[in-house]
């Protein structure tokens, strides 16, 4: 399973630069693997997202905001809903992750 985090390089939104952050950020720290797609570069990518967000996630007007998360071709979620799994202690749920990663623990030191 690999968790995509559908991102852009190039944005004015300081919220949303800061929104990716935070979820790469997580993922890195967790050392959760995950891969990044830029739509920005990737149109065919971007499209792809853009058709495989539920109905009820889209908003009324416009695209929807980045961070998109995906495990594999399974919705997630937006940043929103990474947040309240973050809130809720649910996060490895959330991603479709049936637990955390193993940690190898160096002894004798």
């Amino acid at each position: 399973m690999v968790i995509k985090v559908y991102i852009a390089s190039s944005t004015g939104s300081r919220a949303v630069k800061k929104h990716q952050q935070a979820v790469v950020g997580f993922l890195e720290a967790n050392r959760i693997s995950f891969q990044e797609v830029d739509v920005t570069m990737l149109e065919e990518q971007r499209l792809w997202m853009y058709r495989n967000i539920p109905r009820d996630k889209q908003p009324e007007k416009g695209n929807p905001l980045l961070p998109q998360i995906f495990n594999e071709d399974r919705y997630c979620g937006d940043y929103e809903d990474f947040f309240q799994s973050k809130e809720d202690n649910t996060v490895f749920a959330f991603l479709g992750l049936s637990s955390q990663p193993s940690v190898k623990v160096r002894e004798g030191f």
